[in-house]
């Protein structure tokens, strides 16, 4: 396998392909996937290839044996299983962000229905700061398509962190599943806080753009 760099990675596959089922049960259970919907990959940094979890087996029980290596052509390079019809767009995000070896794609509720309500999340907390930073939008576009990677693959080019899709679910993106798990959690519980303000009659107060503009300049400067 090509990893794009010199030097052992401080990683090894089976290290990540464990934390790729502990992160799909933990999405479970929290409501964010269902039984069949929802998909998790991961890489060694700078990898050509990446592990996903696979297309048809209940997502609270995905054990290591059921993920499937593919490379970033959406070939299976390793596994039995048929991988998961998200594969492109994990791929098409792989290919133009080299920063990002993690991603995973759910089915927040709250976050999609305000959404489709026309409403848009606002830094209302710390947490949508630090761990979201900048969320896109994409239209709706039929799962697994051609044209869902590349609208994906767009959004992904503009440094998002986290991508909401129309009439689907949202896409987050880390350096390691630790990130983009947060990324997606986050996303929820942003949503959440900010629906139950709207439903109170109340407009939630955000955080100062003076204030999010000093903690961007003194924590991700460069």
């Amino acid at each position: 396998m090509s990893t794009g760099e010199e030097g052992p990675s401080l990683i090894s596959e089976d290290e990540i392909k464990s934390e790729i089922t502990r992160v799909m049960k933990a999405l479970y259970e929290r409501g964010l996937v269902s039984a069949l919907g929802g998909n998790v990959s991961a890489r060694v940094p700078g990898a050509n290839e990446f592990w996903i979890t696979p297309s048809g087996v209940f997502k609270g029980a995905v054990n290591v044996d059921d993920l499937v290596k593919v490379d970033l052509d959406g070939n299976v390079v390793e596994g039995v299983l048929r991988p998961s019809t998200e594969t492109p767009f994990h791929a098409a995000i792989y290919k133009v962000r080299p920063d990002v070896n993690a991603v995973i794609h759910a089915h927040n509720p709250v976050t999609l229905g305000l959404a489709l309500a026309g409403v848009n999340l606002k830094p209302i907390s710390v947490e949508a700061i630090m761990t979201l930073r900048k969320v896109e939008v994409v239209p709706f576009a039929f799962p697994g398509t051609d044209q869902l990677a590349k609208l994906v693959s767009e959004a992904a080019l503009k440094g998002a962190r986290a991508i909401i899709l129309m009439n689907h679910g949202v896409v987050g993106m880390g350096a390691n599943l630790l990130e983009a798990e947060a990324v997606v959690e986050t996303l929820e519980e942003v949503a959440m806080a900010q629906f139950v303000a709207m439903a109170l009659g109340k407009e939630p107060p955000v955080i100062p753009e003076k204030d999010v503009e000093l903690y961007m300049k003194l924590y991700f400067q460069g």
